[in-house]
């Protein structure tokens, strides 16, 4: 995680938090609360656990997302946005919303029938 230190606009900031390919994906998968590492690993394909942790490492760092242990065993954890997580969704679920129009444009609502997201007909 290379953060600069220099900016010339707020938006270069965001961009160094959420740049890559898995962390908007992350936050999306986030949006309906509290979720374990597991669920996180199922709902994501091709992301390694590695990949993952590391991934979660720096939403945290950038105050995106916390976690919680759970006492007792078997060790439980739950990962969930912050305030700052729930904002940085908002743009998020507006990307999809775009993503979305865009495959209905270019007739590929295959992937999004085989996957349950609605769009438009």
């Amino acid at each position: 995680m290379k953060i600069r230190t220099d900016y010339t606009c707020p938006l270069e900031i965001v961009h160094d938090i959420i740049k890559g390919k898995w962390k908007t994906i992350i936050i999306f998968q986030m949006r309906s609360g509290a979720v374990t590492l597991s669920q996180l690993e199922k709902s994501i394909a091709g992301i390694s656990q590695k990949m993952l942790l590391e991934q979660l490492k720096e939403l945290r760092h950038f105050g995106l997302v916390a976690k919680e242990n759970a006492p007792g065993y078997p060790l439980h954890v739950d990962y969930y946005l912050t305030k700052r997580g729930r904002q940085i969704l908002k743009a998020i679920e507006i990307m999809q919303d775009v993503g979305i129009d865009y495959m209905v444009e270019h007739h590929l609502t295959e992937i999004l029938d085989q996957k349950g997201i609605c769009y438009p007909r």
